[in-house]
């Protein structure tokens, strides 16, 4: 599980939106962005690319001061493995980085050997 978030925070999710194939992407960044609305595509005012988004169930309270919903985002930025190979990425990953296979609605995702190491990490199965 990410260190960076918590599945207290993720506890009105009830659906996830990709708008790429997941099953493409070795990992995907994720991060709380504050938005205007429970469901729909969030504004993304980041560098990069958003890739999916949650959606939040009926129950989930906007915040008092600002009357904005705390919603998952995931992104890729330029620089990450999937459009820069040979970059900074080719091993290991980003903190916030998860395996977009393990994301589910109230669950942060998995840091995975294909996650963290490159698209040739395997797990090793036992030796019989």
């Amino acid at each position: 599980m990410s260190s960076l978030l918590n599945e207290s925070d993720l506890r009105h999710e009830n659906a996830v939106v990709w708008l790429e194939n997941p099953d493409d992407l070795d990992y995907v960044r994720q991060a709380l962005d504050k938005t205007a609305r429970r469901r729909g595509k969030p504004r993304y005012e980041r560098d990069g690319r958003m890739v999916g988004y949650t959606e939040l169930d009926a129950h989930a309270e906007a915040d008092p001061d600002s009357g904005l919903q705390l919603r998952r985002v995931f992104f890729l930025l330029p620089h990450d493995r999937d459009a820069n190979p040979e970059g900074p990425y080719q091993q290991g990953a980003p903190g916030e980085a998860v395996d977009p296979r393990t994301i589910e609605p109230k669950r942060v995702g998995d840091k995975t050997p294909r996650s963290q190491r490159g698209p040739g990490a395997v797990i090793a199965a036992p030796s019989t």
